[in-house]
């Protein structure tokens, strides 16, 4: 099957432009915003502890976005091509370019957060628990966006379900980013619904060590189908990838999160 060539452009209104990627970001973001609320407005699930209220989580929203583009640039900076931005300095500020990390991003979404919650007499990791529940829902829209610019695809397939991308040569390939908007967007989102439904917020960090440890899991299982960076390529062993290797301590720490959480409430005798 060949990708057709879509217009990346969702329309125009004299000088302002409009693309379809950016529109999937701030759908996330929207979505994801109105989950929240609607999360924050239930008593039964926080307990003893206090909820953002609607005015905080605007505020909380517009931070975490700003976490999410600064993470996501540094990481990218760093992680990915750090000899050739120490060469060119300036153009780190050119994000119009294009060059952003998940792993980045996330690290600068979870700080904001934290920070936020602190400075507003919240709790962190009950505030970053909300996040992290309504988090894969910006995921599964930024890798549906993937797919359908036609970028991140995957390796050289001969599945019925391969992908002729037009950027990508006559080769059919996995459609890695289905792949990614199915386990790193819908299941995860499916499986913190259930657990934020079950547990709610009572035990701060646990919802956000199970995103933490469901996102490195499924973003290592995905790497196995997906195109290395060209800049990159194998960084070790010919197989392990830069997105394997930041997956791993990503992994760790959504698991010392959840291990965190159920001793505080053993200790607790908390649900």
């Amino acid at each position: 099957m060949l990708l057709p060539d879509l217009d990346p452009v969702a329309f125009s209104l004299g000088p302002l432009v409009v693309r379809w990627y950016a529109l999937a970001y701030i759908g996330g973001l929207l979505i994801g915003w109105l989950y929240a609320r609607s999360l924050a407005s239930k008593p039964a699930l926080w307990g003893n502890l206090r909820a953002p209220t609607k005015a905080e989580l605007d505020d909380l929203l517009f931070y975490a976005a700003l976490g999410v583009v600064i993470g996501g640039r540094i990481g990218f900076v760093l992680f990915y091509k750090p000899g050739y931005y120490l060469a060119n300095p300036l153009e780190i500020l050119q994000t119009w370019k294009g060059g952003m990390s998940f792993h980045g991003g996330l690290m600068g979404a979870w700080l904001s957060v934290f920070l936020f919650a602190r400075k507003r007499g919240l709790e962190p990791f009950a505030t970053s628990d909300l996040a992290a529940v309504v988090a894969p829902l910006g995921l599964l829209f930024g890798r549906l966006a993937n797919f359908i610019k036609g970028e991140l695809w995957g390796r050289p397939a001969d599945v019925p379900w391969a992908i002729i991308f037009p950027d990508a040569g006559p080769e059919p390939r996995h459609p890695s980013q289905l792949y990614e908007a199915g386990l790193e967007g819908l299941l995860l989102l499916i499986v913190l619904a259930i657990l934020v439904r079950k547990v709610g917020f009572h035990r701060p960090g646990l919802l956000a060590g199970v995103f933490g440890m469901g996102y490195a899991a499924s973003r290592f299982f995905v790497e196995f189908f997906r195109e290395p960076d060209r800049y990159l390529g194998f960084i070790a062993g010919g197989w392990l990838t830069m997105g394997m290797a930041l997956s791993i301590p990503m992994f760790l720490a959504g698991l010392a999160l959840f291990v965190r959480a159920q001793r505080r409430a053993n200790t607790k005798g908390g649900a």
